[in-house]
């Protein structure tokens, strides 16, 4: 199966990111386009949707996967960003490297198991190491299982765990990844990638 990604301009794919979060129930704290804006505008970022055959009309393509990724530096103004920084600590080096954050992204509950999200996380690491850089760090929440598994077969290393006081689901964990040719020879997805419109 090729996988059909469309990379978006900060605008267009802000809205489109904002409108997709909404299909997701599990999602806390969902995104607004204009918090996307404000949160990657003077930033190198990437924002990449895949697209799948509709459930009611398999002749029609619509968005059923996001990822969206920006630079993270070592001296963040944004207080969010450099909360981030401080709380990775030890666990990334920033002097000298570059390093790219993937922030949001998600498959909607009828598309999952298809590799969407995979393809999303390659191209994603293709993007980064083309732009020059040295590494990838997500972080996700020990709920997030399936993501686990997928970042776990796309080696990631965990890096860091911060448990939760009263919810271990809750915990956070973060996990990085160095980019490389050789990680760009263990992609297993077949992609073809659009700059939309």
């Amino acid at each position: 199966m090729e996988h059909r990604i469309v990379q978006y301009r900060l605008e267009q794919g802000a809205l489109e990111v904002a409108f997709m979060e909404e299909m997701f129930t599990e999602f806390s704290g969902k995104k607004t386009a204009v918090e996307i804006m404000q949160r990657l505008q003077d930033r190198e970022h990437l924002i990449l949707i895949s697209l799948g055959n509709s459930l009611e009309d398999p002749t029609l393509e619509v968005p059923v996967a996001f990822k969206v990724g920006h630079e993270l530096r070592q001296h963040e103004t944004n207080l969010q960003l450099g909360d981030l920084v401080s709380r990775l600590g030890e666990s990334v080096k920033f002097s000298g490297r570059k390093v790219f954050y993937s922030w949001i992204g998600g498959t909607r509950r009828e598309w999952r198991g298809e590799g969407h999200y995979r393809a999303l996380t390659e191209q994603q690491e293709e993007w980064a190491h083309r732009h020059g850089y040295d590494e990838l760090v997500v972080k996700t929440k020990n709920k997030f299982y399936t993501m686990r598994a997928t970042l776990d077969h796309l080696r990631f290393d965990v890096i860091k765990f911060e448990p939760h006081r009263v919810d271990t689901t809750e915990s956070k964990v973060y996990l990085s990844k160095q980019l490389s040719p050789d990680t760009l020879r263990q992609h297993l997805t077949s992609r073809s990638i659009v700059e939309a419109a």
